[in-house]
């Protein structure tokens, strides 16, 4: 099989264990609810960064500004040279969307544990409830790269390519969502929008399709194949979205990380975003 375009990204659980004590290497649950999660027993030496709390602006609906950045990246331990592994919850869903957002600042030499939190656990692998205390550091984030995040006004001037062809546009949530039968799944009742259907000309290959029954990712050939069915190529530039942005930058991870496309944009706004404007064009 194929190697993936950048395999160096992606860890895998005994990789994360056998460098347990390395000081260059420091590793960071990222949970959508901690106390279900990281509270009840971690990765050893496994900081915690909170999805809502610390990823996110604490009063607009926004990523952590790069200020906040620094002094998360600080208060975990972080500096400029450590290499830093994430996992979570929901295979990867949120440590996925940190993933993105510390690529969009810039950051270097952070990786994914492949199958996250499940596959650690399946293994009968280690958990502690001991919170580890970080060593003193140093980081300062950069300013971040436009190429990395579509906004709203990018998705809408993108129509038209999307719609001959020259643009993919990738909408990652559930057949259900895509149609309209349903605004949002009800584990998460908060994340509706007022109307249901899917941005015209979107293509629907819902997340989880990418990885196999452990969360791990399936080989370059089952995913080049799935994205391949719907036109998709690593030669087209490409927005991702879901319904806030976090399963849409797990899919942007597979493709411009395992697949190779050089021009993949995550489009955080998202459904909730566009689902709830006047006059925004949908399809069902």
């Amino acid at each position: 099989m194929s190697a993936y375009a950048h395999p160096e990204v992606l860890v895998e659980t005994d990789w994360v264990a056998a460098h347990a004590s390395d000081p260059k290497v420091r590793v960071a649950e990222v949970d959508y609810d901690p106390v279900a999660n990281y509270e009840l027993g971690h990765v050893p030496g496994a900081v915690l960064f909170d999805w809502k709390k610390d990823i996110n602006d604490p009063v607009r609906r926004d990523l952590l500004s790069r200020e906040a950045l620094s002094a998360l990246f600080r208060k975990a331990g972080i500096s400029e040279e450590s290499t830093l592994v994430l996992y979570g919850d929901f295979n990867n869903w949120f440590a996925a969307f940190a993933f993105w957002v510390f690529a969009y600042y810039r950051v270097g030499n952070v990786k994914l544990m492949n199958g996250g939190r499940k596959k650690w656990i399946s293994e009968d692998r280690p958990l502690t409830r001991e919170v580890p205390p970080p060593p003193t550091s140093h980081f300062t984030a950069q300013e971040p790269d436009p190429a990395l995040r579509a906004y709203l006004e990018d998705v809408r001037s993108l129509l038209p390519q999307v719609k001959a062809g020259k643009v993919g546009l990738v909408d990652v949530r559930g057949p259900k969502e895509f149609t309209g039968e349903v605004t949002a799944p009800p584990e998460y009742p908060n994340e509706h929008a007022q109307r249901g259907g899917h941005i015209p000309g979107a293509k629907n290959v819902p997340w989880a399709q990418a990885v196999r029954d452990d969360g791990t990712f399936k080989s370059r050939e089952e995913l080049e194949a799935l994205y391949g069915v719907q036109g998709l190529r690593a030669g087209m530039p490409t927005v991702t979205y879901c319904r806030i942005g976090e399963r849409s930058s797990h899919t942007w991870f597979v493709l411009r990380y395992l697949l190779g496309f050089s021009d993949v944009r995550n489009y955080d706004g998202s459904w909730t975003e566009w689902g709830n404007l006047i006059r925004t064009p949908i399809e069902k």
